[in-house]
């Protein structure tokens, strides 16, 4: 605010001490205010008040800019105009309000914009002359040139002690002690910076420093104390959006830095107190006139208890009038009750030992206060589950009182309470806020099981044998030119027969000696294809069989449990099989137990007030596995999580991917790793499987009951 501007505050809080002083003129019941005109004086704006008999002194007032007025105080006068509102519209004086309060009258003038004035008395008139903003301010109004409180120490005095600390709202506090309260403060915001500044002051050697205190969690990360001429300056750097607010009592200067909290839906950003702001500054006022000061720039009732006294050195700047009182309060001990709009203030020991009184009072009410009887029908909740939440508990978390008791009734779900009356208003209200219909929420599941496979496997079967040597011919073949001779075959035993040494019939099919057929897939026998090369007798054979087999299969498998339950209520549904399996006892006998391989979804949904729905999910897909010495060995499939799903959403809570790859080769020895004739003694298989398993979660909340068939 400019200085040329009217300090309303400052003359709010002049004119009510003025008054609470008892300073003013004697007051005399005679005055009457008789009439209030508008008219224009060498270019300035005259509001003429006239009064029935000379005012003593001019009175006190103060100008608000926000909205445009200006209110006087006349002590000892009465309304004589017949009316508490005047319509003017001349000028800048839009209406006038005449409220009698007691033994003095307000007269408050409604302007349409905001502007300072001079007031002067002309025999029976007042003289209230308007001058626009930036029109010389009266003498009220220019008391005080720096920005917090003017300096009044006449020589330079040191600073006592400088300490940080943390509010409970995380805001950060720079607490300085004062040599006394006659020190002048100027605190401005210089960038992003803040700086206060003590007139006429010292800095001892030890409180030069720079704080560190970004631990504290606070805006606040450095304060830097030093000395700059005649003054003590420190600088504040705070972080992120602030706001501060500072104010002195007695010795002791703070400066609070708190985070700016926007909310578009209330007026007042950043502080606890949503107040008109005012300005105060006093030097060792009685603490009850500074409250009726504080009272008299509310709406509100003070009453004051006759044990507070004391003065108090306040200089308050721009702050909330809730906050200013909190200050006043925390700063002498005093504590505060609301009843209405009256306030009763008085210390913090004397509230507490009445509220001590007036508890006992009710406790010692409660315990000789009839007893009474009520019934309550339930229609949506059980009266057991109602009558074990009213037993409950004790003490004050207790709802019935120490005489009183319940009776449910399951057959008509009735509740049967007797105790005091106003216990039995309290249950009242915990039924109509319990024994309400409960919403259902529809959860439909869907666990899709997909599976791809591809096999291929190739094989041969090599054979031969030579029966010269058993329909009378020469075995074998010669080898060089002596009487030895070879003889091959696929086994032992086609050697030993076709040579002779064994009496055995020769076994013309087992001659095989390279057997590598295909080993099939999916339970099906390859297609094999044979060739036989032998001689024009038949007597010497060389036998070939080729086996194939590629497989593909696809498969899906979906289940879809689908189940309603109320909110917040856990719901269960399952289907599948028990298989048997023995199991021993603790005697040595055996028993049969069972073990189960099922579908099973359990759910526990929670509607938001946004609408959307919390569910606590557990699924599993159980299937039957191998057969084992043991038992039935189950393959199991579980998912157990928590989701946000929106209303009718559907979300895919988990998936399982598997993909098996085998490959493999089986050959003769070197004979294998020829080229080309190799393929002729090994035998190849390759196989691919893919499966996948995803569970989608569907939530749908059920308005009516048709849409839960």
């Amino acid at each position: 605010m400019k200085k040329n501007l009217i300090n309303w505050r400052m003359a709010w809080a002049a004119a009510a001490l003025f008054l609470a002083a008892g300073l003013s003129t004697p007051l005399r019941a005679q005055t009457v205010v008789q009439s209030v005109s508008s008219s224009m004086q060498g270019g300035a704006e005259v509001v003429r008040i006239e009064f029935s008999q000379p005012l003593a002194a001019v009175p006190a007032g103060f100008a608000i800019q926000a909205p445009a007025r200006i209110a006087l105080d006349i002590p000892g006068a009465t309304n004589g105009l017949g009316r508490n509102s005047l319509e003017v519209n001349q000028g800048n004086l839009r209406s006038v309000n005449v409220v009698q309060s007691g033994e003095r009258t307000r007269l408050v003038l409604n302007l349409k914009t905001a502007a300072s004035y001079k007031a002067q008395l002309q025999g029976n008139s007042l003289l209230v002359v308007l001058e626009p903003s930036g029109a010389t301010a009266s003498p009220v109004a220019t008391a005080g040139t720096p920005a917090f409180a003017e300096s009044r120490n006449a020589e330079t005095q040191p600073i006592r002690d400088l300490d940080f600390r943390r509010g409970t709202d995380s805001s950060g506090r720079i607490i300085v002690d004062l040599p006394s309260n006659q020190v002048g403060v100027d605190i401005r915001q210089q960038g992003q910076n803040l700086v206060v500044e003590f007139l006429k002051s010292s800095l001892p050697e030890g409180l030069r420093r720079r704080l560190d205190v970004t631990d504290f969690g606070t805006p606040v990360q450095t304060v830097t104390t030093f000395q700059a001429g005649d003054r003590v300056r420190v600088v504040i750097e705070p972080k992120g959006a602030w706001e501060h607010s500072a104010y002195q009592s007695d010795n002791q200067f703070v400066v609070e830095v708190r985070q700016q909290k926007v909310d578009a839906s209330k007026l007042t950003q950043g502080t606890g107190f949503a107040g008109e702001k005012l300005s105060l500054n006093f030097q060792n006022i009685e603490v009850r006139s500074l409250l009726q000061v504080i009272a008299d720039f509310t709406n509100f009732n003070i009453v004051t208890s006759d044990t507070v006294t004391g003065s108090v050195t306040l200089r308050l700047k721009d702050v909330p009038w809730d906050q200013a009182l909190d200050i006043v309060l925390q700063a002498k001990g005093l504590g505060m009750r609301k009843s209405g709009n009256v306030l009763w203030i008085a210390p913090k020991d004397e509230i507490a030992a009445k509220e001590k009184i007036d508890l006992e009072s009710r406790a010692a009410i409660q315990s000789l206060e009839q007893l009474r009887t009520q019934s309550f029908q339930l229609n949506y909740t059980k009266a057991a589950d109602i009558a074990a939440q009213l037993t409950a508990g004790t003490g004050a978390a207790r709802i019935l009182s120490t005489r009183g008791s319940v009776i449910a009734e399951p057959r008509t779900n009735q509740l049967f309470v007797t105790d005091i009356p106003s216990r039995l208003d309290s249950v009242q209200g915990l039924i109509s806020k319990l024994d309400i219909a409960v919403r259902q929420v529809l959860i439909e599941a869907r666990i899709v099981e997909a599976s791809d496979s591809f096999g291929k496997s190739l094989g041969v079967r090599l054979g031969g044998s030579d029966l010269r040597g058993v329909r009378g011919g020469d075995p074998g073949y010669a080898i060089g030119g002596s009487n030895n001779r070879l003889a091959l075959g696929g086994t032992y035993n086609a050697v030993a027969s076709t040579t002779g040494e064994a009496v055995n019939t020769l076994d013309t099919v087992n001659t095989t000696f390279v057997n590598l057929p295909s080993a099939g897939a999916g339970g099906f026998t390859p297609a094999t294809f044979a060739v036989s090369l032998f001689s024009s007798a038949a007597n010497r054979f060389l036998n070939l069989e080729l086996s194939a087999l590629e497989a593909d299969g696809k498969g899906r498998l979906v289940s879809s449990p689908r189940i309603v339950t109320a909110d917040q209520t856990k719901a269960l549904i399952e289907q599948g099989t028990e298989f048997p399996y023995q199991q021993a006892t603790s005697s040595g006998a055996t028993s049969v137990s069972f073990r189960k391989a099922s579908l099973r979804l359990e759910v526990t949904p929670q509607i938001t007030p946004e609408g959307n729905i919390i569910l606590d999910l557990d699924v599993s897909k159980d299937s039957r596995g191998e057969t084992t010495a043991a038992g039935i060995a189950i393959d199991t499939k579980h998912i157990k999580t928590q989701v946000l799903v929106e209303n009718g959403g559907t979300v895919v809570i988990g998936g399982i991917f598997e993909l098996t790859e085998a490959e493999n080769e089986a050959k003769v020895p070197f004979l294998g790793d020829l080229p080309a004739v190799g393929n002729l003694f090994k035998t190849k298989s390759r196989s691919t499987t893919k499966k996948e398993l995803l569970v989608f979660i569907t939530p749908k909340m059920i308005a009516d009951r048709a849409a839960a068939r």
